[in-house]
């Protein structure tokens, strides 16, 4: 399922994981955006998961720069 990002476009989960991964930031609304693909209905494969718990992990370590 797309997620609506600040500038009302749509992006897929995929493309947001590949955003946060390569420029190694995480901001807000992108965090936001990962919360709302885990907490809701939408179908992710396992890949994305596991992606997205990277992403969360790596904040965690310091790997990724969290910024507002």
């Amino acid at each position: 399922m797309p997620w609506n990002n600040q500038q009302n476009s749509t992006t897929t989960p995929t493309q947001l994981i590949n955003q946060i991964l390569t420029s190694g930031k995480l901001t807000y609304l992108q965090y936001l955006g990962l919360i709302s693909i885990i907490l809701s209905d939408t179908q992710i494969n396992d890949l994305e998961r596991h992606q997205i718990n990277r992403i969360f992990d790596y904040v965690q370590n310091g790997r990724l720069t969290l910024i507002p």
